[in-house]
């Protein structure tokens, strides 16, 4: 299939999907027009096979996204702060999602010491993890070493977002949760990680990060 064709093909399913969605729901795009209102904002992996509305089971308009390489986060990225902030401070969502998943091609580019470009900038915070869990990691098969690594780069981000000033004060506030998942690309599967914090955690997380 050429270029042009994969684009038309696309363009020809749009307006299929389209016509589809405003038979069955005349008010659909309307509504959709006038404004959002989701409640997850979703930050995950950039791979072509997570398209998180699709894998929720929600409709256009459901999920505000982030997405990049590998789902990371770290505290000086302004892009994804914006998005938080805009997502969690405007739109007032009531959950975030932190979404890793199996055969990541960034974690697996971590996982090995080939040279590959500017993206080595950013997989940064996935080998210093890497180096911090290095008795853990070796010991595991491969498929099991790089699933662990990425279910340590949810939980990364998880503390990460609970560190922002923004979330932390929804959190007090409104009652923000903040999930940490899985998504099993093999078999369509959603898991949830244990990312529960105690009292004294929270409290001194607020005592570091709050700001008035």
């Amino acid at each position: 299939m050429s270029l042009d064709e994969t684009l038309d093909i696309a363009l020809a399913q749009n307006k299929a999907w389209a016509y589809k969605v405003a038979e069955e729901d005349p008010d659909f795009f309307p509504k959709l027009g006038a404004g959002q209102s989701p409640e997850i904002l979703w930050i995950g992996c950039g791979d072509s096979r997570i398209p998180e509305t699709t894998v929720l089971g929600l409709k256009p308009g459901d999920v505000f996204v982030h997405r990049n390489i590998a789902n990371i986060l770290h505290s000086g990225d302004i892009n994804a702060g914006s998005v938080i902030e805009f997502a969690v401070k405007y739109l007032k969502v009531k959950h975030i999602i932190v979404c890793g998943h199996t055969s990541c091609g960034g974690v697996n580019a971590a996982l090995g010491n080939s040279k590959l470009g500017i993206i080595d900038t950013w997989l940064q915070p996935l080998r210093q993890l890497r180096m911090k869990h290095a008795e853990e990691l070796k010991s595991l098969s491969d498929k099991d070493r790089a699933f662990r690594l990425s279910e340590l780069n949810a939980r990364r981000s998880v503390d990460i977002l609970r560190e922002n000033p923004v979330v932390i004060d929804a959190i007090n506030e409104r009652g923000l949760k903040v999930h940490g998942l899985m998504f099993n690309v093999g078999t369509g599967e959603l898991s949830t990680l244990d990312t529960k914090t105690d009292e004294e955690d929270s409290n001194a997380r607020n005592a570091a990060f709050k700001l008035e």
